[in-house]
């Protein structure tokens, strides 16, 4: 059964958040990246019928885990964060020298993982590039991406742990792995697929001769 996915735009720099559940009517939902004060989304989950099972972290910049400390002190929800960024969030200091509620997550992960989440197996993907530790989040084809891939452009690589030649190695890792029909749902904007993405982003021009 097709997973039910539904995003939500938080915070000054309109990042997704998304609630991805097994089914319309589940009790419990996978969130991943709650980048803001997550009392919208909690209000959302109930009209929903829902609650946060668990947490699920892409890569520690503020825009998606400041939301992660109060929604898991809120909820009870346990927290997946990439084991190469959980210091970020063990002390509140993201890049740039922003600064976030801290947490300390139940869970660390890094690619060839498996977890369960709400009921939904999800295989973690290293997809650095973006930042150094950066996973992806793919379950019965829908990639939760985070910042590495965008509809029509891609995540900066100008901040400390960013990288062009690494992030495009993590692009040629999804192409190799996972069919074009895939579903992106990225950090910022619309959903997309892999296929589409190979073929019209001007940024993966280098990877399409």
């Amino acid at each position: 059964m097709p997973l039910v996915v539904d995003s939500f735009v938080m915070g000054p720099f309109q990042s997704n958040c998304y609630v991805v559940r097994s089914e319309r009517d589940s009790a419990e939902a996978a969130i991943v990246d709650p980048g803001a004060d997550p009392t919208e989304l909690r209000l959302e989950l109930t009209r929903m019928g829902t609650s946060a099972g668990g947490i699920l972290v892409t890569h520690t910049d503020i825009d998606h885990v400041a939301g992660v400390a109060a929604l898991a002190d809120a909820s009870g929800a346990e927290v997946w964060v990439p084991a190469g960024e959980v210091e970020a969030l063990r002390t509140g200091e993201t890049r740039g020298g922003m600064r976030v509620a801290p947490h300390d997550p139940a869970h660390t992960v890094t690619g060839g993982d498996e977890i369960t989440v709400a009921g939904i197996v999800f295989e973690v993907v290293d997809i650095p590039g973006h930042s150094a530790g950066h996973v992806g989040f793919h379950s019965d084809g829908e990639l939760f991406s985070g910042d590495l891939l965008f509809a029509g452009s891609v995540g900066r690589v100008d901040l400390p742990g960013g990288d062009w030649e690494v992030f495009l190695d993590s692009v040629r890792a999804l192409l190799d792995r996972f069919p074009a029909e895939t579903v992106i749902h990225p950090g910022h904007g619309p959903a997309t697929t892999l296929g589409r993405e190979l073929e019209t982003n001007p940024f993966l021009r280098e990877l399409r001769q």
